[in-house]
Protein backbone atom coordinates (compact mmCIF):
# COMPACT_ATOMS: atom_id res chain seq x y z
CA UNK A 1 0.00 0.00 0.00
CA UNK A 2 1.30 3.40 -0.95
CA UNK A 3 2.51 5.74 2.19
CA UNK A 4 1.78 9.46 1.93
CA UNK A 5 4.70 11.71 2.90
CA UNK A 6 2.79 13.22 5.53
CA UNK A 7 -0.66 12.56 8.09
CA UNK A 8 -2.12 15.59 6.18
CA UNK A 9 -1.70 14.62 2.08
CA UNK A 10 -4.80 12.41 2.38
CA UNK A 11 -7.05 15.34 3.57
CA UNK A 12 -5.64 18.28 2.11
CA UNK A 13 -5.98 16.56 -1.53
CA UNK A 14 -9.18 14.81 -1.13
CA UNK A 15 -10.25 18.70 -0.29
CA UNK A 16 -8.96 19.87 -3.31
CA UNK A 17 -10.05 16.92 -5.02
CA UNK A 18 -13.93 18.19 -4.38
CA UNK A 19 -13.29 21.78 -4.77
CA UNK A 20 -11.90 21.33 -8.07
CA UNK A 21 -13.99 18.85 -9.52
CA UNK A 22 -17.22 21.27 -8.17
CA UNK A 23 -15.61 23.86 -10.07
CA UNK A 24 -14.99 22.04 -13.44
CA UNK A 25 -18.73 21.30 -13.05
CA UNK A 26 -19.73 24.68 -12.93
CA UNK A 27 -17.26 25.69 -15.76
CA UNK A 28 -18.41 22.78 -18.24
CA UNK A 29 -21.99 23.27 -17.39
CA UNK A 30 -22.24 27.17 -17.60
CA UNK A 31 -20.08 27.72 -20.75
CA UNK A 32 -22.45 24.69 -22.36
CA UNK A 33 -25.61 26.45 -21.78
CA UNK A 34 -24.49 29.79 -22.54
CA UNK A 35 -23.60 28.67 -25.89
CA UNK A 36 -27.09 26.88 -26.33
CA UNK A 37 -28.56 30.19 -25.00
CA UNK A 38 -26.41 31.84 -27.70
CA UNK A 39 -27.65 29.85 -30.57
CA UNK A 40 -30.53 29.12 -29.30
CA UNK A 41 -31.93 32.63 -28.77
CA UNK A 42 -29.86 34.33 -31.38
CA UNK A 43 -31.56 37.58 -33.38
CA UNK A 44 -31.60 35.59 -36.35
CA UNK A 45 -33.40 33.03 -34.88
CA UNK A 46 -35.63 35.38 -32.63
CA UNK A 47 -35.88 38.88 -34.67
CA UNK A 48 -38.34 39.99 -32.32
CA UNK A 49 -37.39 40.44 -28.16
CA UNK A 50 -39.95 38.57 -26.25
CA UNK A 51 -40.32 38.95 -22.49
CA UNK A 52 -40.15 35.22 -20.72
CA UNK A 53 -41.84 35.19 -17.07
CA UNK A 54 -39.56 34.20 -14.00
CA UNK A 55 -40.49 30.95 -12.78
CA UNK A 56 -40.21 30.75 -8.72
CA UNK A 57 -39.09 26.99 -8.94
CA UNK A 58 -36.16 27.57 -11.04
CA UNK A 59 -35.02 30.13 -8.71
CA UNK A 60 -34.86 28.29 -5.87
CA UNK A 61 -33.27 25.21 -7.24
CA UNK A 62 -30.44 27.35 -8.65
CA UNK A 63 -30.14 29.14 -5.09
CA UNK A 64 -30.36 25.27 -3.57
CA UNK A 65 -28.11 23.54 -5.19
CA UNK A 66 -24.96 25.72 -4.94
CA UNK A 67 -25.66 26.40 -1.66
CA UNK A 68 -25.36 22.46 -0.75
CA UNK A 69 -21.92 22.61 -3.38
CA UNK A 70 -20.54 25.58 -1.47
CA UNK A 71 -21.49 23.94 2.35
CA UNK A 72 -20.34 20.19 0.69
CA UNK A 73 -16.67 22.45 0.00
CA UNK A 74 -17.01 24.10 3.53
CA UNK A 75 -16.78 20.35 5.13
CA UNK A 76 -14.08 18.72 3.39
CA UNK A 77 -12.09 22.18 3.36
CA UNK A 78 -12.98 22.22 7.43
CA UNK A 79 -12.71 18.33 7.88
CA UNK A 80 -9.15 19.10 6.45
CA UNK A 81 -8.01 21.86 8.46
CA UNK A 82 -9.41 21.36 11.85
CA UNK A 83 -6.59 17.98 12.44
CA UNK A 84 -3.93 20.91 11.54
CA UNK A 85 -4.65 23.07 14.68
CA UNK A 86 -4.89 20.17 17.41
CA UNK A 87 -1.28 18.78 18.30
CA UNK A 88 -0.67 15.37 20.07
CA UNK A 89 -0.07 15.43 23.76
CA UNK A 90 2.99 13.44 22.80
CA UNK A 91 4.51 15.67 20.46
CA UNK A 92 8.16 16.67 19.81
CA UNK A 93 8.45 19.93 20.02
CA UNK A 94 11.32 21.91 17.52
CA UNK A 95 11.37 25.63 17.24
CA UNK A 96 11.57 26.90 13.61
CA UNK A 97 13.49 30.51 13.62
CA UNK A 98 12.97 32.53 10.45
CA UNK A 99 14.89 35.40 9.15
CA UNK A 100 16.04 36.77 5.71
CA UNK A 101 17.08 34.80 4.26
CA UNK A 102 17.46 31.24 5.87
CA UNK A 103 15.72 29.08 8.26
CA UNK A 104 17.38 27.21 11.11
CA UNK A 105 15.59 24.63 13.46
CA UNK A 106 15.97 24.77 17.47
CA UNK A 107 15.65 21.28 19.17
CA UNK A 108 14.76 20.68 22.91
CA UNK A 109 18.49 19.89 24.10
CA UNK A 110 19.19 23.30 22.50
CA UNK A 111 20.62 21.48 19.37
CA UNK A 112 20.43 23.67 16.83
CA UNK A 113 20.37 22.63 12.37
CA UNK A 114 19.79 23.83 8.99
CA UNK A 115 17.66 21.53 7.78
CA UNK A 116 14.65 20.29 9.40
CA UNK A 117 15.53 16.55 10.97
CA UNK A 118 12.84 14.33 12.76
CA UNK A 119 12.20 10.72 13.28
CA UNK A 120 9.38 8.55 11.37
CA UNK A 121 5.80 7.99 12.48
CA UNK A 122 6.62 10.80 15.15
CA UNK A 123 4.40 13.89 15.87
CA UNK A 124 6.32 16.93 15.82
CA UNK A 125 5.58 20.49 16.33
CA UNK A 126 7.03 23.39 15.03
CA UNK A 127 6.70 26.81 17.32
CA UNK A 128 7.57 29.29 14.15
CA UNK A 129 9.44 32.32 15.15
CA UNK A 130 10.26 35.44 12.64
CA UNK A 131 13.79 37.28 13.40
CA UNK A 132 12.31 40.24 11.00
CA UNK A 133 9.61 39.94 8.62
CA UNK A 134 6.70 37.17 7.42
CA UNK A 135 7.67 34.29 6.17
CA UNK A 136 6.06 31.37 5.40
CA UNK A 137 7.17 27.81 6.00
CA UNK A 138 5.87 25.59 3.25
CA UNK A 139 6.92 21.71 2.77
CA UNK A 140 4.66 20.75 -0.28
CA UNK A 141 5.12 17.28 -0.48
CA UNK A 142 3.52 17.37 3.32
CA UNK A 143 0.94 19.38 2.20
CA UNK A 144 1.66 22.08 5.01
CA UNK A 145 2.09 25.78 5.17
CA UNK A 146 2.02 28.32 7.72
CA UNK A 147 2.78 32.02 8.25
CA UNK A 148 5.86 33.08 10.66
CA UNK A 149 4.61 36.33 11.51
CA UNK A 150 7.23 38.52 13.50
CA UNK A 151 5.57 38.72 17.16
CA UNK A 152 2.90 36.48 16.53
CA UNK A 153 2.94 32.80 18.64
CA UNK A 154 2.08 30.36 15.98
CA UNK A 155 2.58 26.97 15.49
CA UNK A 156 2.41 23.77 12.68
CA UNK A 157 2.15 20.20 13.52
CA UNK A 158 2.79 16.83 11.32
CA UNK A 159 3.66 12.97 11.54
CA UNK A 160 6.45 12.21 8.91
CA UNK A 161 5.52 8.92 7.70
CA UNK A 162 7.63 8.32 4.70
CA UNK A 163 11.39 7.89 5.07
CA UNK A 164 13.47 10.82 2.60
CA UNK A 165 14.38 14.78 2.25
CA UNK A 166 11.51 17.43 1.17
CA UNK A 167 12.11 20.63 0.10
CA UNK A 168 11.15 23.42 3.15
CA UNK A 169 10.24 26.48 0.82
CA UNK A 170 9.09 30.58 2.28
CA UNK A 171 5.77 30.95 0.56
CA UNK A 172 6.03 34.23 1.72
CA UNK A 173 7.89 37.07 -0.11
CA UNK A 174 10.69 38.72 1.97
CA UNK A 175 12.48 40.53 -0.04
CA UNK A 176 15.54 40.21 -2.12
CA UNK A 177 16.84 36.83 -2.01
CA UNK A 178 13.39 35.22 -1.26
CA UNK A 179 13.83 32.46 -3.60
CA UNK A 180 17.20 31.26 -1.86
CA UNK A 181 15.35 30.43 1.39
CA UNK A 182 15.67 27.02 0.79
CA UNK A 183 16.27 23.87 3.24
CA UNK A 184 15.35 20.11 3.85
CA UNK A 185 13.10 18.17 5.86
CA UNK A 186 14.93 15.25 6.50
CA UNK A 187 12.87 11.92 7.85
CA UNK A 188 14.99 9.76 9.70
CA UNK A 189 14.29 6.08 11.26
CA UNK A 190 13.69 6.56 14.96
CA UNK A 191 17.00 5.05 16.00
CA UNK A 192 19.01 7.08 13.26
CA UNK A 193 17.80 10.71 14.55
CA UNK A 194 18.23 9.22 18.37
CA UNK A 195 21.88 9.02 17.86
CA UNK A 196 21.96 12.24 15.42
CA UNK A 197 20.44 14.49 18.33
CA UNK A 198 22.41 12.59 21.13
CA UNK A 199 25.77 13.53 19.61
CA UNK A 200 27.41 17.19 18.41
CA UNK A 201 25.97 18.90 15.46
CA UNK A 202 28.51 17.64 12.85
CA UNK A 203 30.46 20.98 11.35
CA UNK A 204 34.01 19.08 11.21
CA UNK A 205 34.19 20.48 7.65
CA UNK A 206 33.34 24.14 7.98
CA UNK A 207 35.72 26.36 10.45
CA UNK A 208 33.93 27.13 13.75
CA UNK A 209 33.46 30.83 12.70
CA UNK A 210 31.89 29.52 9.38
CA UNK A 211 29.22 27.55 10.99
CA UNK A 212 28.37 30.77 13.68
CA UNK A 213 27.42 32.55 10.32
CA UNK A 214 25.97 30.06 8.76
CA UNK A 215 23.29 28.96 11.65
CA UNK A 216 22.72 32.53 11.50
CA UNK A 217 21.86 33.27 8.22
CA UNK A 218 24.80 35.63 7.88
CA UNK A 219 26.13 34.64 4.74
CA UNK A 220 22.27 35.13 3.08
CA UNK A 221 23.46 38.63 2.95
CA UNK A 222 27.13 39.25 3.26
CA UNK A 223 29.00 37.20 0.72
CA UNK A 224 32.52 35.15 0.96
CA UNK A 225 33.78 35.54 -2.30
CA UNK A 226 33.72 39.54 -2.53
CA UNK A 227 30.37 39.58 -4.26
CA UNK A 228 27.55 42.19 -3.52
CA UNK A 229 24.27 41.03 -1.64
CA UNK A 230 22.51 43.38 0.57
CA UNK A 231 25.28 43.61 2.98
CA UNK A 232 29.39 43.83 2.81
CA UNK A 233 30.97 41.24 1.72
CA UNK A 234 33.16 39.23 4.49
CA UNK A 235 36.41 38.61 2.18
CA UNK A 236 38.96 41.23 2.87
CA UNK A 237 36.51 43.03 5.63
CA UNK A 238 39.23 42.49 8.72
CA UNK A 239 41.34 45.65 9.05
CA UNK A 240 39.54 47.78 6.21
CA UNK A 241 38.91 51.66 6.26
CA UNK A 242 35.25 51.90 5.57
CA UNK A 243 32.98 54.69 4.93
CA UNK A 244 29.79 54.17 7.62
CA UNK A 245 27.02 56.72 8.01
CA UNK A 246 26.81 57.30 12.15
CA UNK A 247 24.37 59.75 12.95
CA UNK A 248 24.00 61.32 9.63
CA UNK A 249 27.27 62.01 9.28
CA UNK A 250 30.37 60.30 6.93
CA UNK A 251 32.80 58.80 9.26
CA UNK A 252 36.10 56.53 8.29
CA UNK A 253 36.30 53.82 10.51
CA UNK A 254 38.89 50.41 11.03
CA UNK A 255 37.00 47.30 10.79
CA UNK A 256 38.14 45.65 13.97
CA UNK A 257 36.83 43.67 16.83
CA UNK A 258 34.71 46.79 18.40
CA UNK A 259 33.13 47.63 14.84
CA UNK A 260 32.06 43.94 14.44
CA UNK A 261 30.23 43.90 18.27
CA UNK A 262 28.99 47.13 17.23
CA UNK A 263 27.51 46.31 14.17
CA UNK A 264 26.31 42.81 15.33
CA UNK A 265 24.75 44.43 18.86
CA UNK A 266 23.21 47.74 16.49
CA UNK A 267 23.60 47.17 12.96
CA UNK A 268 22.00 50.65 12.35
CA UNK A 269 24.76 52.70 14.63
CA UNK A 270 27.28 52.75 11.81
CA UNK A 271 25.87 51.63 8.54
CA UNK A 272 28.45 51.10 5.70
CA UNK A 273 28.15 53.87 2.95
CA UNK A 274 25.87 52.72 0.22
CA UNK A 275 24.32 50.09 1.80
CA UNK A 276 20.02 50.30 2.98
CA UNK A 277 19.73 50.71 6.81
CA UNK A 278 16.86 48.52 8.50
CA UNK A 279 17.77 44.76 7.03
CA UNK A 280 20.01 43.70 9.70
CA UNK A 281 18.75 42.67 13.32
CA UNK A 282 20.47 42.60 16.22
CA UNK A 283 22.49 39.81 17.45
CA UNK A 284 23.23 40.88 20.95
CA UNK A 285 21.76 37.98 23.00
CA UNK A 286 22.47 35.54 19.93
CA UNK A 287 26.16 35.70 19.42
CA UNK A 288 28.43 35.60 22.23
CA UNK A 289 31.98 37.36 22.61
CA UNK A 290 33.63 33.83 22.25
CA UNK A 291 31.62 33.64 19.07
CA UNK A 292 32.47 36.38 17.69
CA UNK A 293 36.14 35.79 18.34
CA UNK A 294 35.09 32.35 16.06
CA UNK A 295 33.90 34.90 13.18
CA UNK A 296 36.94 37.21 13.78
CA UNK A 297 39.23 34.70 13.22
CA UNK A 298 37.16 32.85 10.20
CA UNK A 299 36.91 36.48 8.46
CA UNK A 300 40.81 36.62 8.89
CA UNK A 301 41.53 33.89 6.26
CA UNK A 302 39.33 35.52 3.44
CA UNK A 303 42.01 37.47 1.72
Amino acid sequence: MFTEASNFVNGVDTSMAVIIGISLFFLIGITAVMIYFVIRYSKKRNPIATNIEGDHRLEIIWTAIPTILVLIMFYYGWAGFKPMREVPDDAMIVKAHAQMWAWSFEYENGKRSENLIVPINKAVKLDLVSHDVIHSLYVPAFRIKEDVVPGKNNFMWFIAQKLGDYDILCAEYCGLQHSYMLSKLIVKEESDYNEWFAKELGISKDHPGLAILKQNACISCHSTDGSRIVGPSFKDLWGRQEIVIRNGEEVEITVDRDYMRTSLNNPNADLVKGYAPGLMISYEKTVSDEQLDQIIEYIKTLK
